[in-house]
Protein backbone atom coordinates (compact mmCIF):
# COMPACT_ATOMS: atom_id res chain seq x y z
CA UNK A 1 0.00 0.00 0.00
CA UNK A 2 3.38 2.44 -0.13
CA UNK A 3 2.31 3.32 -3.58
CA UNK A 4 -1.28 4.32 -2.49
CA UNK A 5 -1.51 8.25 -3.36
CA UNK A 6 -4.73 8.54 -0.44
CA UNK A 7 -5.09 12.09 -0.41
CA UNK A 8 -4.55 12.59 -4.92
CA UNK A 9 -7.22 9.78 -4.80
CA UNK A 10 -9.89 11.17 -2.24
CA UNK A 11 -10.09 14.52 -3.60
CA UNK A 12 -10.21 13.38 -6.94
CA UNK A 13 -13.62 11.64 -6.23
CA UNK A 14 -14.52 14.24 -3.81
CA UNK A 15 -14.17 17.35 -6.51
CA UNK A 16 -16.41 14.72 -8.96
CA UNK A 17 -19.01 14.19 -6.58
CA UNK A 18 -19.30 18.12 -6.22
CA UNK A 19 -19.00 18.70 -9.83
CA UNK A 20 -21.76 16.15 -10.77
CA UNK A 21 -23.92 16.54 -7.45
CA UNK A 22 -23.78 12.59 -7.00
CA UNK A 23 -25.72 12.98 -3.89
CA UNK A 24 -27.92 15.84 -4.18
CA UNK A 25 -31.67 14.98 -3.94
CA UNK A 26 -33.78 15.52 -6.84
CA UNK A 27 -36.39 18.21 -6.68
CA UNK A 28 -38.60 16.00 -8.98
CA UNK A 29 -38.03 12.06 -7.71
CA UNK A 30 -39.40 9.53 -9.40
CA UNK A 31 -42.70 8.79 -7.44
CA UNK A 32 -42.26 4.93 -8.27
CA UNK A 33 -39.17 4.71 -5.75
CA UNK A 34 -39.58 4.27 -2.27
CA UNK A 35 -38.71 7.40 -0.13
CA UNK A 36 -35.62 7.34 2.61
CA UNK A 37 -34.32 9.93 4.94
CA UNK A 38 -31.27 10.14 6.92
CA UNK A 39 -31.11 13.24 9.41
CA UNK A 40 -28.17 13.60 11.74
CA UNK A 41 -28.21 15.56 14.59
CA UNK A 42 -27.07 18.67 13.86
CA UNK A 43 -23.37 19.82 14.95
CA UNK A 44 -22.69 22.72 17.15
CA UNK A 45 -20.26 25.15 14.93
CA UNK A 46 -17.33 25.11 17.66
CA UNK A 47 -13.99 26.75 17.06
CA UNK A 48 -12.06 23.86 17.45
CA UNK A 49 -14.26 21.66 15.00
CA UNK A 50 -15.11 18.65 14.21
CA UNK A 51 -13.89 16.18 16.95
CA UNK A 52 -13.47 12.08 17.32
CA UNK A 53 -17.11 11.68 18.01
CA UNK A 54 -18.62 13.66 15.02
CA UNK A 55 -17.62 11.22 12.44
CA UNK A 56 -17.98 8.40 14.72
CA UNK A 57 -21.96 8.90 14.22
CA UNK A 58 -21.88 10.30 10.75
CA UNK A 59 -20.10 7.19 9.04
CA UNK A 60 -22.77 4.73 10.57
CA UNK A 61 -25.53 6.91 8.99
CA UNK A 62 -23.55 7.36 5.92
CA UNK A 63 -23.32 4.09 5.15
CA UNK A 64 -27.23 3.54 5.85
CA UNK A 65 -27.98 6.50 3.40
CA UNK A 66 -25.25 5.11 0.57
CA UNK A 67 -26.57 1.28 0.95
CA UNK A 68 -30.12 2.78 0.29
CA UNK A 69 -29.27 4.92 -2.61
CA UNK A 70 -27.65 1.44 -4.25
CA UNK A 71 -31.02 -0.24 -3.27
CA UNK A 72 -33.08 2.06 -5.23
CA UNK A 73 -34.38 4.37 -2.62
CA UNK A 74 -35.06 8.13 -3.02
CA UNK A 75 -32.63 9.50 -0.18
CA UNK A 76 -32.65 12.76 1.43
CA UNK A 77 -29.34 13.03 3.44
CA UNK A 78 -29.34 17.06 4.50
CA UNK A 79 -26.70 18.53 7.03
CA UNK A 80 -26.73 21.56 8.70
CA UNK A 81 -25.45 23.12 11.48
CA UNK A 82 -27.39 23.91 15.43
CA UNK A 83 -25.17 27.24 15.97
CA UNK A 84 -27.72 29.54 18.23
CA UNK A 85 -26.67 29.14 22.32
CA UNK A 86 -24.70 30.32 24.60
CA UNK A 87 -21.66 28.95 23.80
CA UNK A 88 -20.70 30.69 20.25
CA UNK A 89 -21.55 33.76 22.41
CA UNK A 90 -19.52 33.70 25.31
CA UNK A 91 -16.89 33.09 22.66
CA UNK A 92 -17.48 36.17 20.86
CA UNK A 93 -18.03 37.98 23.88
CA UNK A 94 -14.39 36.78 24.63
CA UNK A 95 -12.74 37.66 21.42
CA UNK A 96 -14.64 40.86 20.82
CA UNK A 97 -16.26 39.60 17.58
CA UNK A 98 -19.74 39.49 16.73
CA UNK A 99 -20.87 36.06 16.97
CA UNK A 100 -22.65 35.95 13.36
CA UNK A 101 -18.94 36.54 12.62
CA UNK A 102 -17.23 33.39 14.46
CA UNK A 103 -20.73 31.31 14.08
CA UNK A 104 -20.16 31.60 9.83
CA UNK A 105 -16.52 31.29 10.19
CA UNK A 106 -16.70 27.86 12.37
CA UNK A 107 -19.34 26.46 10.24
CA UNK A 108 -17.37 27.11 6.81
CA UNK A 109 -14.29 25.33 8.90
CA UNK A 110 -16.58 22.15 9.53
CA UNK A 111 -17.80 22.46 5.80
CA UNK A 112 -14.31 21.85 4.75
CA UNK A 113 -14.09 18.75 7.71
CA UNK A 114 -17.28 17.32 7.03
CA UNK A 115 -16.31 17.45 2.62
CA UNK A 116 -12.72 15.68 3.38
CA UNK A 117 -14.11 12.77 5.05
CA UNK A 118 -15.94 12.28 1.78
CA UNK A 119 -19.48 11.78 3.27
CA UNK A 120 -22.54 11.80 0.88
CA UNK A 121 -24.56 14.62 1.94
CA UNK A 122 -26.81 16.19 -0.21
CA UNK A 123 -24.54 19.78 -0.04
CA UNK A 124 -27.04 22.13 -2.14
CA UNK A 125 -29.82 21.76 1.53
CA UNK A 126 -27.07 22.54 3.90
CA UNK A 127 -28.64 25.22 6.68
CA UNK A 128 -27.73 26.74 9.83
CA UNK A 129 -30.26 27.33 12.50
CA UNK A 130 -29.18 31.08 12.15
CA UNK A 131 -30.63 31.59 8.92
CA UNK A 132 -33.99 33.58 8.90
CA UNK A 133 -35.97 31.31 6.54
CA UNK A 134 -35.35 28.67 8.93
CA UNK A 135 -35.91 30.16 12.27
CA UNK A 136 -39.32 31.58 10.61
CA UNK A 137 -40.40 28.16 11.16
CA UNK A 138 -39.33 27.81 14.45
CA UNK A 139 -41.24 30.29 15.30
CA UNK A 140 -44.17 29.48 13.52
CA UNK A 141 -44.15 26.16 15.63
CA UNK A 142 -43.58 27.93 18.71
CA UNK A 143 -46.98 30.11 17.75
CA UNK A 144 -48.76 27.07 16.84
CA UNK A 145 -47.82 25.60 20.80
CA UNK A 146 -48.61 29.00 22.06
CA UNK A 147 -52.30 29.39 20.60
CA UNK A 148 -52.78 25.37 21.75
CA UNK A 149 -54.33 23.78 24.99
CA UNK A 150 -54.25 20.23 26.05
CA UNK A 151 -57.71 18.20 25.85
CA UNK A 152 -57.72 16.28 28.47
CA UNK A 153 -61.15 14.03 26.86
CA UNK A 154 -59.29 14.12 23.30
CA UNK A 155 -56.02 13.48 25.29
CA UNK A 156 -54.61 15.42 22.80
CA UNK A 157 -53.55 19.55 21.65
CA UNK A 158 -56.50 21.79 20.04
CA UNK A 159 -56.78 25.06 19.27
CA UNK A 160 -57.32 28.15 22.29
CA UNK A 161 -60.28 29.15 20.40
CA UNK A 162 -61.86 25.98 20.99
CA UNK A 163 -61.27 26.59 24.65
CA UNK A 164 -62.29 30.65 24.65
CA UNK A 165 -65.43 29.26 23.26
CA UNK A 166 -66.10 26.56 25.92
CA UNK A 167 -65.13 28.66 28.69
CA UNK A 168 -67.79 31.52 26.96
CA UNK A 169 -70.55 29.16 27.44
CA UNK A 170 -69.15 27.85 31.01
CA UNK A 171 -68.73 31.53 32.72
CA UNK A 172 -71.66 33.85 31.99
CA UNK A 173 -68.62 36.88 32.68
CA UNK A 174 -66.49 35.84 30.07
CA UNK A 175 -67.13 38.59 27.95
CA UNK A 176 -67.14 41.13 30.18
CA UNK A 177 -63.88 40.29 31.54
CA UNK A 178 -60.87 42.36 30.11
CA UNK A 179 -58.75 41.01 27.38
CA UNK A 180 -55.74 40.83 30.16
CA UNK A 181 -58.43 38.94 32.59
CA UNK A 182 -59.37 36.46 29.66
CA UNK A 183 -55.62 36.08 28.76
CA UNK A 184 -54.39 35.33 32.56
CA UNK A 185 -57.02 32.35 32.41
CA UNK A 186 -56.00 31.26 28.94
CA UNK A 187 -52.21 31.41 30.82
CA UNK A 188 -53.38 28.46 32.49
CA UNK A 189 -54.19 26.23 29.96
CA UNK A 190 -51.85 27.26 27.17
CA UNK A 191 -49.01 24.93 25.95
CA UNK A 192 -46.85 27.88 25.96
CA UNK A 193 -47.00 30.09 29.10
CA UNK A 194 -45.19 32.17 31.61
CA UNK A 195 -44.47 31.45 34.94
CA UNK A 196 -42.11 32.62 37.85
CA UNK A 197 -39.66 29.59 38.43
CA UNK A 198 -37.07 28.50 40.21
CA UNK A 199 -34.01 28.67 37.81
CA UNK A 200 -30.38 28.13 37.36
CA UNK A 201 -29.36 31.99 37.84
CA UNK A 202 -25.21 32.24 36.38
CA UNK A 203 -25.04 36.75 37.18
CA UNK A 204 -21.39 36.44 35.48
CA UNK A 205 -22.84 34.87 32.11
CA UNK A 206 -25.88 36.75 33.04
CA UNK A 207 -28.16 34.03 31.53
CA UNK A 208 -30.14 31.25 32.90
CA UNK A 209 -28.92 27.57 32.51
CA UNK A 210 -29.98 24.22 32.14
CA UNK A 211 -29.44 22.01 34.78
CA UNK A 212 -27.14 19.84 32.19
CA UNK A 213 -25.16 23.28 31.60
CA UNK A 214 -24.68 23.19 35.69
CA UNK A 215 -21.88 21.14 37.15
CA UNK A 216 -22.37 18.99 40.13
CA UNK A 217 -20.61 21.26 41.86
CA UNK A 218 -23.21 24.00 41.38
CA UNK A 219 -20.96 26.14 38.89
CA UNK A 220 -21.59 27.16 35.30
CA UNK A 221 -19.94 24.50 32.60
CA UNK A 222 -18.79 27.07 30.59
CA UNK A 223 -16.31 29.71 32.44
CA UNK A 224 -16.84 27.56 36.20
CA UNK A 225 -18.72 30.57 37.53
CA UNK A 226 -21.12 29.87 40.85
CA UNK A 227 -24.79 29.09 39.81
CA UNK A 228 -27.82 30.62 41.90
CA UNK A 229 -31.38 29.27 42.42
CA UNK A 230 -33.68 32.07 42.35
CA UNK A 231 -37.28 32.75 41.02
CA UNK A 232 -37.63 34.42 37.69
CA UNK A 233 -40.23 34.70 34.63
CA UNK A 234 -39.34 32.38 31.88
CA UNK A 235 -41.04 30.83 29.44
CA UNK A 236 -42.62 27.30 30.32
CA UNK A 237 -43.71 24.40 27.60
CA UNK A 238 -46.36 22.29 29.66
CA UNK A 239 -44.97 19.05 28.78
CA UNK A 240 -46.91 17.65 31.73
CA UNK A 241 -50.29 17.56 30.25
CA UNK A 242 -48.73 14.84 27.92
CA UNK A 243 -47.33 12.87 30.74
CA UNK A 244 -50.10 9.79 30.48
CA UNK A 245 -49.74 9.83 27.28
CA UNK A 246 -45.74 9.77 26.91
CA UNK A 247 -46.08 6.66 29.44
CA UNK A 248 -48.56 4.97 27.73
CA UNK A 249 -47.75 5.43 24.34
CA UNK A 250 -44.35 3.50 25.58
CA UNK A 251 -45.71 0.26 24.74
CA UNK A 252 -46.36 1.41 21.36
CA UNK A 253 -42.45 1.51 19.99
CA UNK A 254 -39.71 -1.32 19.70
CA UNK A 255 -37.48 0.33 22.18
CA UNK A 256 -35.26 -2.12 24.38
CA UNK A 257 -36.89 -2.40 27.74
CA UNK A 258 -34.10 -0.84 29.59
CA UNK A 259 -34.64 2.24 27.55
CA UNK A 260 -38.99 2.26 28.35
CA UNK A 261 -37.51 1.85 32.00
CA UNK A 262 -35.60 4.93 31.84
CA UNK A 263 -38.30 6.78 30.41
CA UNK A 264 -41.08 5.44 32.75
CA UNK A 265 -38.72 6.72 35.62
CA UNK A 266 -38.10 10.15 33.92
CA UNK A 267 -41.75 10.72 33.89
CA UNK A 268 -42.44 9.42 36.93
CA UNK A 269 -45.45 8.76 37.84
CA UNK A 270 -46.94 8.29 41.43
CA UNK A 271 -49.95 7.54 42.95
CA UNK A 272 -50.93 8.74 46.66
CA UNK A 273 -53.13 11.71 47.99
CA UNK A 274 -52.62 15.47 48.28
CA UNK A 275 -52.88 16.36 51.93
CA UNK A 276 -53.80 19.82 53.66
CA UNK A 277 -52.28 20.57 56.24
CA UNK A 278 -53.59 23.87 58.31
CA UNK A 279 -51.25 26.54 59.67
CA UNK A 280 -51.96 26.92 63.42
CA UNK A 281 -53.24 30.34 63.97
CA UNK A 282 -53.53 31.19 60.33
CA UNK A 283 -55.72 30.74 57.43
CA UNK A 284 -53.01 29.41 55.06
CA UNK A 285 -52.96 25.37 54.40
CA UNK A 286 -49.68 23.88 53.26
CA UNK A 287 -50.73 21.42 50.27
CA UNK A 288 -48.33 18.08 50.55
CA UNK A 289 -48.23 15.09 48.04
CA UNK A 290 -47.51 11.74 49.50
CA UNK A 291 -47.59 8.13 47.90
CA UNK A 292 -47.82 6.87 51.85
CA UNK A 293 -50.77 9.14 52.98
CA UNK A 294 -51.41 5.64 55.54
CA UNK A 295 -48.50 6.96 57.41
CA UNK A 296 -50.09 10.70 58.41
CA UNK A 297 -50.24 9.97 62.18
CA UNK A 298 -46.48 9.26 62.26
CA UNK A 299 -46.28 13.04 60.32
CA UNK A 300 -44.63 14.72 63.40
CA UNK A 301 -43.31 17.89 61.31
CA UNK A 302 -43.36 19.33 57.97
CA UNK A 303 -40.73 20.70 55.52
CA UNK A 304 -40.99 23.01 52.92
CA UNK A 305 -38.54 23.85 49.92
CA UNK A 306 -36.69 26.98 50.88
CA UNK A 307 -38.19 28.25 47.29
CA UNK A 308 -41.62 27.59 48.77
CA UNK A 309 -44.03 30.93 48.12
CA UNK A 310 -46.06 30.39 51.66
CA UNK A 311 -42.70 30.55 53.53
CA UNK A 312 -42.32 34.38 53.60
CA UNK A 313 -45.69 34.75 54.82
CA UNK A 314 -45.44 31.93 57.28
CA UNK A 315 -42.18 33.76 59.03
CA UNK A 316 -43.05 35.26 62.47
CA UNK A 317 -41.10 38.45 63.65
CA UNK A 318 -40.29 36.55 66.78
CA UNK A 319 -39.42 32.87 67.80
CA UNK A 320 -42.50 31.30 69.48
CA UNK A 321 -42.49 29.64 72.63
CA UNK A 322 -41.89 25.75 72.38
CA UNK A 323 -38.60 26.26 69.74
CA UNK A 324 -35.64 24.68 70.52
CA UNK A 325 -31.82 25.84 70.12
CA UNK A 326 -31.19 23.69 67.83
CA UNK A 327 -33.49 24.58 65.36
CA UNK A 328 -32.80 28.47 64.87
CA UNK A 329 -29.50 27.89 62.98
CA UNK A 330 -28.10 30.66 65.51
CA UNK A 331 -29.98 33.38 64.30
CA UNK A 332 -31.95 36.19 66.52
CA UNK A 333 -34.91 35.87 64.67
CA UNK A 334 -36.77 33.75 61.90
CA UNK A 335 -36.76 36.09 59.16
CA UNK A 336 -32.86 36.14 59.82
CA UNK A 337 -32.69 32.36 59.54
CA UNK A 338 -34.85 31.75 57.00
CA UNK A 339 -32.62 34.62 54.52
CA UNK A 340 -29.24 32.89 55.96
CA UNK A 341 -30.77 29.25 55.03
CA UNK A 342 -31.80 30.23 51.82
CA UNK A 343 -28.62 32.48 50.75
CA UNK A 344 -27.21 28.22 51.47
CA UNK A 345 -29.27 26.81 49.46
CA UNK A 346 -29.19 28.98 46.38
CA UNK A 347 -25.25 28.15 45.87
CA UNK A 348 -26.25 24.45 45.20
CA UNK A 349 -27.41 22.64 42.52
CA UNK A 350 -30.58 20.34 42.75
CA UNK A 351 -28.28 16.96 42.08
CA UNK A 352 -26.22 18.13 45.18
CA UNK A 353 -29.31 19.11 47.33
CA UNK A 354 -30.37 15.15 46.70
CA UNK A 355 -27.17 13.46 47.23
CA UNK A 356 -28.66 10.89 50.29
CA UNK A 357 -25.45 10.61 52.33
CA UNK A 358 -25.15 14.63 52.86
CA UNK A 359 -25.83 15.87 56.23
CA UNK A 360 -28.93 17.07 56.69
CA UNK A 361 -29.21 20.71 57.33
CA UNK A 362 -32.53 22.95 58.03
CA UNK A 363 -33.95 25.81 60.07
CA UNK A 364 -37.65 26.16 61.42
CA UNK A 365 -39.71 29.11 60.10
CA UNK A 366 -41.11 29.73 63.41
CA UNK A 367 -45.02 28.70 61.71
CA UNK A 368 -46.66 25.55 63.16
CA UNK A 369 -49.07 23.03 61.14
CA UNK A 370 -51.75 21.01 62.82
CA UNK A 371 -51.73 17.96 61.77
CA UNK A 372 -55.18 16.75 60.84
CA UNK A 373 -55.23 13.11 61.65
CA UNK A 374 -54.13 13.53 65.23
CA UNK A 375 -54.67 17.11 66.01
CA UNK A 376 -51.50 17.69 67.20
CA UNK A 377 -49.12 21.14 66.43
CA UNK A 378 -45.45 20.35 64.51
CA UNK A 379 -43.59 22.16 63.66
CA UNK A 380 -42.57 23.70 60.16
CA UNK A 381 -38.96 23.68 58.89
CA UNK A 382 -37.50 24.65 55.18
CA UNK A 383 -34.41 22.14 54.24
CA UNK A 384 -32.72 21.93 50.82
CA UNK A 385 -33.58 18.21 50.65
CA UNK A 386 -37.18 19.15 49.60
CA UNK A 387 -37.39 20.57 45.99
CA UNK A 388 -39.85 22.71 44.81
CA UNK A 389 -40.45 21.22 41.66
CA UNK A 390 -41.19 17.82 42.57
CA UNK A 391 -44.88 17.34 44.03
CA UNK A 392 -45.95 20.69 45.88
CA UNK A 393 -42.51 21.57 47.34
CA UNK A 394 -43.50 20.87 51.14
CA UNK A 395 -43.87 17.43 52.80
CA UNK A 396 -44.96 15.55 56.04
CA UNK A 397 -42.36 14.17 57.41
CA UNK A 398 -43.28 10.83 58.84
CA UNK A 399 -39.48 10.03 60.41
CA UNK A 400 -40.67 6.54 61.55
CA UNK A 401 -41.18 4.77 57.83
CA UNK A 402 -38.45 7.39 55.96
CA UNK A 403 -35.07 7.48 56.23
CA UNK A 404 -34.27 10.74 55.36
CA UNK A 405 -36.66 12.13 57.57
CA UNK A 406 -35.67 9.92 60.56
CA UNK A 407 -31.84 11.70 59.87
CA UNK A 408 -33.45 15.32 60.01
CA UNK A 409 -35.38 14.15 63.05
CA UNK A 410 -32.00 12.97 64.88
CA UNK A 411 -30.29 16.25 63.85
CA UNK A 412 -32.77 18.26 65.13
CA UNK A 413 -34.21 16.62 68.17
CA UNK A 414 -37.74 15.72 66.61
CA UNK A 415 -40.22 13.06 67.75
CA UNK A 416 -40.46 9.85 65.61
CA UNK A 417 -43.59 7.74 65.35
CA UNK A 418 -43.41 4.23 63.75
CA UNK A 419 -46.56 3.56 61.60
CA UNK A 420 -45.92 0.63 60.49
CA UNK A 421 -44.92 -2.67 62.55
CA UNK A 422 -41.38 -3.53 61.51
CA UNK A 423 -41.08 -7.59 61.46
CA UNK A 424 -39.63 -9.26 64.31
CA UNK A 425 -35.61 -9.06 65.16
CA UNK A 426 -35.71 -5.43 62.86
CA UNK A 427 -32.89 -3.31 64.28
CA UNK A 428 -33.04 -0.61 61.89
CA UNK A 429 -33.91 2.55 61.99
CA UNK A 430 -36.50 4.14 59.79
CA UNK A 431 -38.80 1.26 58.74
CA UNK A 432 -40.17 1.07 54.74
CA UNK A 433 -41.31 -2.23 54.10
CA UNK A 434 -45.03 -3.76 54.85
CA UNK A 435 -46.79 -4.65 57.66
CA UNK A 436 -49.63 -3.64 59.61
CA UNK A 437 -50.57 -0.21 61.13
CA UNK A 438 -49.85 1.18 64.76
CA UNK A 439 -50.12 4.27 66.35
CA UNK A 440 -52.60 5.10 63.65
CA UNK A 441 -55.56 4.97 64.84
CA UNK A 442 -58.91 3.76 62.92
CA UNK A 443 -55.99 2.28 60.61
CA UNK A 444 -54.42 0.70 63.38
CA UNK A 445 -53.83 -3.20 62.01
CA UNK A 446 -54.85 -2.64 58.50
CA UNK A 447 -51.82 -3.67 55.87
CA UNK A 448 -50.14 -0.38 53.98
CA UNK A 449 -52.81 -1.08 51.10
CA UNK A 450 -56.15 -1.04 53.12
CA UNK A 451 -54.85 1.91 55.44
CA UNK A 452 -54.08 3.99 51.91
CA UNK A 453 -57.59 2.90 50.98
CA UNK A 454 -59.08 3.55 54.46
CA UNK A 455 -57.31 7.46 55.08
CA UNK A 456 -58.11 8.53 51.24
CA UNK A 457 -61.67 8.16 52.01
CA UNK A 458 -61.46 9.68 54.72
CA UNK A 459 -59.42 12.74 53.95
CA UNK A 460 -61.46 13.11 51.02
CA UNK A 461 -65.05 13.10 53.83
CA UNK A 462 -63.13 15.67 55.84
CA UNK A 463 -62.00 17.66 53.08
CA UNK A 464 -58.31 17.74 54.11
CA UNK A 465 -57.18 16.14 50.92
CA UNK A 466 -57.69 13.87 47.78
CA UNK A 467 -56.41 10.86 45.57
CA UNK A 468 -54.37 12.28 43.11
CA UNK A 469 -51.47 11.23 40.73
CA UNK A 470 -48.67 13.28 40.75
CA UNK A 471 -45.15 12.91 38.07
CA UNK A 472 -41.21 13.57 38.53
CA UNK A 473 -42.03 15.02 34.43
CA UNK A 474 -41.51 18.49 34.71
CA UNK A 475 -42.46 21.30 32.49
CA UNK A 476 -39.95 22.46 30.34
CA UNK A 477 -37.62 26.05 30.78
CA UNK A 478 -36.69 26.99 27.40
CA UNK A 479 -35.78 30.69 27.78
CA UNK A 480 -32.69 32.38 27.88
CA UNK A 481 -31.42 36.04 28.58
CA UNK A 482 -28.97 35.93 25.97
CA UNK A 483 -28.86 37.81 22.66
CA UNK A 484 -27.60 35.31 20.04
CA UNK A 485 -31.12 33.12 19.74
CA UNK A 486 -34.04 33.32 17.96
CA UNK A 487 -36.65 35.89 19.48
CA UNK A 488 -39.84 35.23 20.61
CA UNK A 489 -42.55 36.22 18.04
CA UNK A 490 -44.42 37.64 21.27
CA UNK A 491 -45.43 41.38 21.66
CA UNK A 492 -46.24 42.86 24.95
CA UNK A 493 -49.41 44.81 25.21
CA UNK A 494 -49.44 48.21 27.36
CA UNK A 495 -52.12 46.23 29.88
CA UNK A 496 -49.06 43.41 30.32
CA UNK A 497 -51.06 40.84 27.80
CA UNK A 498 -48.82 38.46 25.58
CA UNK A 499 -49.67 39.20 22.31
CA UNK A 500 -48.52 36.78 19.55
CA UNK A 501 -47.42 37.88 16.58
CA UNK A 502 -48.95 37.21 12.95
CA UNK A 503 -48.01 34.39 11.25
CA UNK A 504 -47.90 36.79 7.92
CA UNK A 505 -44.73 38.74 9.98
CA UNK A 506 -42.77 36.02 10.58
CA UNK A 507 -39.81 35.80 10.96
CA UNK A 508 -38.97 38.26 13.61
CA UNK A 509 -35.17 38.82 13.24
CA UNK A 510 -32.41 39.52 15.45
CA UNK A 511 -32.19 43.56 15.38
CA UNK A 512 -28.18 44.44 14.87
CA UNK A 513 -26.64 45.40 17.49
CA UNK A 514 -22.73 46.49 18.67
CA UNK A 515 -22.70 45.71 22.31
CA UNK A 516 -24.34 42.31 22.37
CA UNK A 517 -22.30 41.18 25.77
CA UNK A 518 -25.16 40.56 28.41
CA UNK A 519 -24.99 42.17 31.55
CA UNK A 520 -22.91 40.32 34.12
CA UNK A 521 -22.20 40.65 37.68
CA UNK A 522 -21.03 39.57 40.70
CA UNK A 523 -24.23 40.06 42.74
CA UNK A 524 -26.03 36.74 42.47
CA UNK A 525 -29.16 39.20 43.25
CA UNK A 526 -28.55 41.51 40.86
CA UNK A 527 -31.73 41.71 38.60
CA UNK A 528 -31.32 40.58 35.06
CA UNK A 529 -30.79 43.03 31.92
CA UNK A 530 -30.58 40.82 28.66
CA UNK A 531 -29.16 42.23 25.62
CA UNK A 532 -32.30 42.61 23.88
CA UNK A 533 -33.05 45.48 26.49
CA UNK A 534 -30.67 47.83 24.79
CA UNK A 535 -31.86 46.86 20.98
CA UNK A 536 -32.76 49.80 19.42
CA UNK A 537 -36.38 51.18 19.83
CA UNK A 538 -37.45 50.20 16.09
CA UNK A 539 -37.53 46.98 17.00
CA UNK A 540 -38.46 46.94 20.64
CA UNK A 541 -41.45 48.78 19.84
CA UNK A 542 -44.23 48.68 17.43
CA UNK A 543 -47.40 50.06 16.70
CA UNK A 544 -50.81 48.17 16.58
CA UNK A 545 -54.28 50.00 15.66
CA UNK A 546 -52.61 52.91 17.21
CA UNK A 547 -51.02 51.31 19.92
CA UNK A 548 -47.63 51.38 21.00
Amino acid sequence: MAGYDFRAIEKKWQRYWEDHKTFRTPREVDPAKRKFYVLDMFPYPSGVGLHVGHPLGYIATDIVARYKRMRGFNVLHPMGFDAFGLPAEQYAVEHGVHPRITTERNIANMLRQLKDIGLSYDWDRVLSTTDPDYYKWTQWIFLQIFNSYFDEEAQQARPIAHLIEKLRKEDPDWDRRTPKEQEDILQQYRLAYIAEVPVNWCPALGTVLANEEVTNEGRSERGNYPVYKRPLRQWMMRITAYADRLEKDLDLVDWPEPIKLMQRNWIGRSEGAEIDFPVDGREERIRVFTTRPDTIFGATYMVLAPEHPLVDALVPEAWPEGTKPAWTGGAATPKEAVEAYRRQTEAKSDVERQIESREKTGVFTGAWAVNPATGRRIPVFIADYVLMGYGTGAIMAVPGQDERDWEFAEAFDLPIIRTVQPPEGFEGKAYTGDGPAINSGFLDGLSVAEAKRKIIAWLEETGYGRATVTYKLRDWLFSRQRYWGEPFPILYAPDGRVVPVDEKDLPVTLPEMDDFRPAASDDPNAPPRPPLSRAPESWRFVEIDGVR
